[in-house]
């Protein structure tokens, strides 16, 4: 229904998102199962699903019970970081202090909103690095399998901003433009969330499941998360020309010509650059390198 409205769409006639009958969760009577928090749970039970498909295949740098662990660990780390992000980087307004942490009470306010990408990945890479400091495993390897499964919970948290008519984009008058009811000013918008949906989600795991199962570059420590990071980052970097600034950090965009998550996403590409170069210059991680059998439920046994 969606896509046939955006196919039909013209200039003269903007898309009135309150007309395409979306809803902001499941009206259970005496409670609304939000669409965010469902694809929250979605794509990180996805994921775990797929991981565990990903460690039954050769090479695997972990087991069953390292998988159940990552599991409780980066949904912490999503949550916690990627709440702990927004009140850091997104909340402070002009004062340039981050507001919600002079209000700890409000941090746990989940369902308010507010959920930082960039604080999330800090958070899983902190779960990450907990459990490989644990269990004695390859931090790089462990990540490589992690990053080929967060487009799966980009796609669905996207999907879900676009259901809530939240995060919308910038002014257009392109022949897809929307106009969203919590718009202030009611003017034709694009609907940028749906923008990231298909770059930081689709694409990205189109990308990531072809790299890892029609190629060998799970082989290579390291390649799989250079290049997740090089093109989620990118994704976003290029979004953000169309997505339009959070209201409290309107100034900052214009001042500094690019916005929040721009400066978040730039040495984000750097880093993922130069370890895609880094790790096709090693060698490949079956000559020599330690490895997991899925069944192992100890420390990496050597190939």
């Amino acid at each position: 229904m969606v896509l046939s409205l955006l196919a039909s769409a013209s200039a003269q006639a903007p898309i009135y998102w309150s007309e395409l009958g979306l809803q902001p969760g499941i009206d259970l009577g005496f409670f609304t199962l939000r669409w965010y928090s469902l694809a929250y749970l979605a794509g990180i039970l996805l994921g775990y699903w797929h991981l565990i498909r990903m460690i039954r295949s050769a090479g695997a740098p972990m087991a069953q019970r390292h998988a159940d662990d990552l599991f409780f660990y980066c949904t912490l780390g999503i949550i916690l970081g990627g709440r702990l992000g927004y009140a850091t980087f997104y909340t402070g307004g002009e004062t340039g202090i981050p507001s919600l942490w002079g209000r700890p009470a409000d941090l746990l306010k989940l369902w308010e909103g507010g959920m930082s990408f960039h604080g999330g990945v800090i958070g899983v890479l902190v779960a990450i690095a907990w459990v490989c400091w644990r269990n004695r495993l390859s931090f790089l390897r462990v990540c490589d399998y992690i990053a080929v499964n967060v487009p799966f919970g980009m796609l669905f948290g996207r999907l879900a901003n676009f259901i809530n008519g939240e995060l919308y984009g910038r002014q257009t008058d392109v022949a897809w433009a929307m106009i969203f009811p919590t718009d202030p000013l009611q003017v034709p918008r694009h609907p940028s969330q749906l923008y990231q949906a298909g770059l930081e989600g689709a694409l990205m795991m189109a990308v990531m499941l072809f790299l890892f199962w029609r190629t060998r570059a799970r082989f290579r420590p390291g390649l799989l998360v250079g290049v997740f990071t090089v093109g989620i980052a990118g994704a976003r970097f290029i979004n953000e020309f169309f997505r339009e600034p959070d209201s409290q950090l309107a100034e900052f965009t214009r001042q500094t010509g690019l916005s929040m998550g721009q400066w978040l996403s730039a040495p984000l590409i750097i880093a993922g650059l130069v370890l895609v170069v880094w790790a096709l210059r090693q060698p490949p991680a079956g000559s020599g390198a330690r490895v997991m059998r899925p069944d192992e439920g100890g420390t990496p046994a050597a190939s």
